[in-house]
């Protein structure tokens, strides 16, 4: 008795719910006019001409033959490994014809057990693992399976041997394993091809002595061998010469009475779909596939991880980029209106027009959504303290500068509108100013500055802002009253430029329509130009997600060709494999339980591949912020780039996958 309580050799108790009982007289197997042609171009060749045959529940026939004579064909059609060109097959009274692939793939599963001359056990995979293929496909839980083979495996003398592999096994040991590998799933019909062909004679001996048992037990045993002495082990003889049967012993008297025959095939238990015990499995035999060539595996990743460690790393970079240039941008005020004098078509080289003035900025400070209108005139001049002096910006403007560009005192006062009316010669000085003329730890404020030659107090000293977008330092600046500088500096009392601060960002293109209105009719016509500075900013803003989207795109043909590198290993991985596809097949995987395998190692390796990327990519980025490169941080590019790592294994494993599952199973085992 095994773990489950059944006697060795017996069926699952899933599959035994469905077995049914049927009289000795009625065929399991039942063969009329099977023909079958192997066609290679125009050369086509009959190997099995009009085979009618007939295989009773309980019977171990040998089917024996010379190489060539058709005896193995006949198998492969018996086995459902293989189809008839023509004439009928019926198992259990249900025409074999007439089943789709998956169907015989039940079939296979359910009703036989398959015992090969080579074997063709998994080479990665201990006996355990060996003989659990077939309950995998049945979709016996794992607990179950195993418990069930290690009894099969401890029954069979191979206690001892349950954790070794393949290569570690004497010849002998192997056919024991393919034989409990045979009985897993029940195996009412067993169809050994030439058991004993790769074995001493002891090992043979011992061979036939257990399929004797597995008949006695009730199941019925196919025997295919070329040796007479083998054959005559067996209780019906057939011979079979040039693809006709030639003798038959008939029907032994001996045969079971009661045996056990295979479920009824069920069409819609055949296209069940994915079922999430499928996906584990899939996963462990993936993962398990994988570490077999550990350096190739490796190699795969590698590509996969420098796609994916390129987009988290040029994303967070261009993304850090966007964000500098953004905040520099920022801090020249995303709410301005940039009035500027000269009708819209005039050209720098065509210079300053005198069209702006001070009430214009009085009369668009009423203007609805306007919060301040800031006439300004800059320049160039030469400021000197002591025996210091340096070239810088001068601005003559109104009080209300601090709020439109939002630019506050860090130390005195900015000079008011009544020192601005009364023409004071006050000034507020940009930190860049205090550093080059006054020595460290001196306090500029209350002290006289001379700006081309006129003498200005310090009464307030800006906060740093650092420099604008262009690159320019915006803290190398001296503000005055626009009435005292505009007038005593450039001897000017018109506006080179005035700000319009708006109040609701949503309305800027509504006030910059009211604005250019209210100018026009002051002064009858339109001599002046108004710049919106957040169509400047979005057009920037569109132009710096146009680079980062290009070197996302550069990133993304790495992983692009990392896929590649994967759909070109997994090619190779089907081809290396196909004979443990075969042995799949027959074990009963279905084409979708072959899909998900190989599709499934895909994925896993571009998932293995997309999180180590991730880990570099971020690493990278950290390391470019180290050195004081703007970097940004998000979820966003990370989900993206494993998002596409995954998608890539899923496209990119789908092909290789897809040619595996196709494979004919009969081509798939006699690969080399």
């Amino acid at each position: 008795m095994n773990v489950l309580g059944q006697p060795i050799g017996t069926a699952t108790p899933a599959q035994s719910q469905a077995q049914t009982q049927a009289s000795a007289d009625t065929p399991i197997i039942s063969l009329r006019g099977i023909r079958k042609t192997f066609s290679r171009g125009d050369l086509a060749v009959e190997v099995l001409h009009g085979v009618s045959l007939d295989i009773y529940p309980g019977e171990f026939v040998a089917i024996m033959g010379a190489s060539g004579s058709g005896k193995s064909t006949l198998m492969n059609l018996i086995g459902c490994l293989d189809r008839p060109t023509s004439g009928s097959y019926r198992f259990a009274g249900q025409e074999v014809s007439e089943l789709d692939p998956d169907e015989r793939a039940l079939l296979r599963r359910e009703a036989f057990g398959f015992i090969f001359q080579q074997y063709n056990l998994l080479a990665t995979s201990n006996a355990v693992e060996n003989v659990e293929v077939p309950a995998v496909y049945a979709g016996l839980l794992h607990h179950q399976r195993v418990a069930r083979a290690q009894d099969l495996l401890t029954s069979l003398g191979l206690g001892d041997r349950l954790d070794h592999k393949p290569s570690q096994l004497s010849g002998g040991q192997q056919q024991r394993v393919s034989i409990a590998r045979a009985l897993m799933n029940g195996g009412a019909v067993i169809l050994a091809d030439e058991p004993t062909g790769a074995l001493d004679s002891k090992s043979g001996e011992d061979v036939m002595h257990l399929l004797n048992d597995l008949n006695a037990k009730g199941h019925t045993i196919l025997l295919i061998t070329h040796d007479a002495g083998v054959a005559k082990k067996a209780k019906r003889i057939i011979e079979i010469h040039d693809g006709e049967i030639v003798a038959d012993s008939g029907r032994s008297a001996t045969a079971a009475a009661v045996p056990l025959l295979p479920p009824p095939v069920n069409a819609g238990q055949a296209s069940d779909g994915v079922k999430m015990p499928d996906v584990m499995e899939a996963g462990k035999m993936a993962l398990r596939a994988l570490r077999t060539n550990l350096l190739r595996t490796l190699l795969t990743l590698l590509g996969i991880i420098i796609g994916v460690a390129s987009v988290v790393a040029m994303l967070a970079i261009g993304n850090g980029a966007k964000q500098d240039v953004l905040d520099r941008m920022a801090s020249m005020g995303t709410n301005l209106l940039l009035v500027r004098p000269g009708a819209p078509n005039l050209r720098m080289a065509d210079g300053v027009r005198a069209t702006l003035t001070m009430e214009d900025a009085e009369a668009l400070s009423s203007v609805d959504n306007v919060s301040e209108a800031v006439p300004e005139y800059a320049g160039n001049v030469t400021v000197r303290y002591g025996n210091m002096d340096a070239q810088t910006q001068f601005n003559a403007t109104t009080p209300g500068y601090t709020v439109a560009r939002d630019w506050t005192v860090d130390r005195g006062a900015f000079f008011t509108r009544e020192e601005m009316l009364d023409y004071a010669p006050v000034a507020v000085i940009g930190t860049t100013v205090a550093k080059a003329l006054y020595p460290a730890g001196a306090d500029p404020i209350g002290t006289y500055i001379i700006v081309n030659n006129i003498p200005f107090l310090v009464i307030g000293i800006m906060h740093p802002k650092g420099a604008n977008n262009f690159g320019q330092d915006m803290d190398d600046i001296v503000f005055a009253p626009f009435t005292t500088g505009a007038l005593r500096v450039f001897g000017q009392r018109y506006a080179r430029s005035i700000t319009v601060a708006v109040e609701d960002l949503a309305r800027i293109d509504e006030t910059q329509a009211a604005v250019t209105e209210l100018l026009k009719a002051r002064h009858g016509m339109e001599d002046f130009q108004i710049r919106n500075m957040a169509s400047v900013i979005e057009a920037r803003t569109e132009t710096q997600d146009t680079l980062t989207i290009l070197l996302g795109s550069i990133a993304a043909i790495s992983l692009l060709v990392g896929g590649i590198g994967v759909m070109n290993i997994m090619l190779v991985s089907v081809t290396e494999r196909t004979r443990e596809i075969g042995v799949r097949m027959a074990t009963g995987a279905r084409k979708i339980n072959i899909l998900l395998q190989f599709n499934t190692e895909a994925l896993v390796v571009c998932a293995i591949g997309g999180f180590i990327g991730v880990m570099i990519g971020l690493l990278t980025a950290f390391a470019f912020a180290s050195f004081g490169k703007p970097v940004l941080y998000s979820a966003g590019p990370v989900i993206l780039a494993f998002t596409c790592a995954f998608a890539t294994g899923l496209l990119f494993g789908y092909l290789p996958a897809r040619k595996a599952a196709n494979l004919d199973p009969v081509v798939a085992l006699g690969a080399d």
